[in-house]
């Protein structure tokens, strides 16, 4: 359970298949191994306001970016066969399955369980409110750079990392 990936990503519109960030951040025996960060080019580049509002990332950082399909073999050799952590994870499978469908890609050939862990979920069952990602960081002392899609998957997979060895090694203060 100490190895596993947390994943992010941030998109232009409401519509889940509008992936324009993703971040992933690969846990190996309970360290950060790897971290992979790429803008991608939303399907006709398109972007509501209100996304920009909340993330920054505008039609003109991806306009000249491939779309997800260019950058799926990266997310693929991440992701594939993997223990899977969200923040709120619903969500980011949503985008992920949404996105592959319209790159006509095979969720399935990924091999995921279906739920992912979800850090959301876990720190709502222990109490915390607001659960929110930056909450959830915010009073486990992890630095965050809130929507920016590399930073909140490093948050997430550092606050997976704390629960499982509170749940672990109970006695223990990390």
């Amino acid at each position: 359970m100490h190895s596993f990936v947390a994943i992010d990503f941030e998109t232009a519109t409401g519509e889940m298949h509008s992936a324009c960030a993703v971040g992933i951040v690969t846990v190996t025996n309970g360290e950060i191994t790897d971290e992979y960060y790429s803008l991608i080019q939303p399907h006709d580049n398109l972007y509501s306001w209100q996304n920009i509002s909340v993330h920054g990332i505008t039609p003109d950082m991806t306009e000249s970016l491939p779309g997800f399909y260019a950058i799926y073999p990266e997310v693929k050799k991440r992701l594939e066969g993997k223990i899977v952590v969200a923040h709120n994870e619903a969500f980011d499978r949503a985008v992920l399955k949404e996105t592959m469908r319209m790159y006509r890609l095979d969720y399935d050939e990924l091999m995921l369980s279906n739920p992912w862990e979800c850090t959301l979920r876990i720190y709502r069952s222990l109490g915390y409110r607001p659960a929110s990602l930056d909450a959830c960081c915010a009073r486990e002392d992890i630095a965050l750079v809130h929507h920016e899609a590399l930073s909140d998957a490093r948050g997430c997979a550092l606050l997976y990392l704390k629960y499982l060895k509170k749940t672990l090694y109970p006695l223990f203060d990390f």
